[in-house]
């Protein structure tokens, strides 16, 4: 199918041309040592409107997990998109696979683009990169919002069971469908309320797109989340922050958000737990997600949604 006709490069095609339609554009930033990340960026950057960095998980490209959302935060902020390395058109020749990596490089073409303070937004494994800019960079990043992101897991969480998945290797091969089946059973794990079917031609077309680019690197990407990760090691950020979780999770189950919030205190980090919700929120919730995270950024300013 994918040779003859594919929905999913067609998909994605839309999205480019809806992301330039909201007024943002395609940069890419060639940072260095090997390291290249694509971004979209405001076709202005407006001095006087704040800063909003959003960073997508694991899966698709930044366009198929941030679309829908657009349109909306752009009106009050200068929206910057990045794809984060070996998703999109982003990738480095350097062996690191940390977060804190990944959170270096987006800062460096933050830099290049001269963004000075920002508010970061991640979802998953884009709130650990989010949750490392706030560590590492604690003047540049002024509040933080981690939609269903488990920086507090320890790697001793999979060997007690906390997990659906029974190691880090299986975790990255789930993660990285290569067969229908594989790609059924994430999005089972993955939502409250799975797709009923999905046809195999389609699952195929979705593989070929999006999950065959950078496989191994990938894959160590979601190993070097696991590998040696202890609670006590965690940097404790001092930014106001907003976590926004499903109560039916089962990729970070809920008591990671928990575990979070206690650390860092309940007059920094609100909680806010959405009922009858899986992992992808941004897919089952989007407008309970926007809601919140609109309440949250913008308390000094109203968003008039059409």
């Amino acid at each position: 199918m994918a040779s003859c006709f594919s929905y999913v490069s067609s998909r994605n095609k839309c999205y480019q041309y809806s992301f330039s339609r909201a007024g943002l554009r395609s940069s890419t930033s060639d940072l260095g040592d090997g390291t290249v990340l694509h971004c979209w960026i405001p076709q202005t950057h407006i001095d006087s409107k704040p800063t909003l960095l959003l960073l997508h998980g694991i899966g698709a490209n930044a366009m198929w997990q941030w679309d829908r959302f657009i349109d909306r935060f752009i009106r009050r902020f200068n929206v910057y998109v990045p794809d984060l390395l070996f998703f999109g058109d982003s990738y480095t020749t350097r062996p690191d696979r940390t977060e804190s990596f990944q959170a270096s490089c987006v800062m460096k073409a933050m830099d290049g683009y001269g963004v000075g303070t920002m508010t970061v937004a991640g979802l998953s494994y884009g709130g650990f990169v989010a949750y490392s800019l706030a560590a590492q960079f604690k003047e540049r990043i002024d509040r933080v919002v981690l939609i269903c992101a488990g920086v507090a897991l320890e790697e001793k969480d999979v060997e007690d069971g906390m997990f659906k998945v029974k190691s880090p290797e299986e975790a990255a091969t789930l993660l990285f469908p290569q067969s229908p089946s594989m790609l059924r059973r994430l999005l089972q794990l993955s939502f409250y309320k799975p797709p009923i079917w999905i046809p195999s031609c389609f699952a195929m077309d979705y593989i070929h797109v999006m999950c065959k680019d950078y496989l191994q690197e990938r894959k160590e990407l979601v190993e070097a989340l696991h590998k040696g990760r202890r609670f006590s090691n965690l940097p404790k950020i001092t930014q106001p922050t907003l976590m926004i979780w499903g109560e039916e999770d089962q990729v970070f189950p809920v008591e990671l958000a928990h575990r979070l919030r206690r650390y860092l205190g309940e007059d920094k980090a609100q909680l806010v737990l959405l009922k009858k919700t899986g992992h992808a929120i941004n897919e089952e919730k989007p407008k309970e997600m926007y809601k919140h995270m609109k309440s949250f950024l913008c308390t000094d300013a109203i968003i008039h949604d059409s």
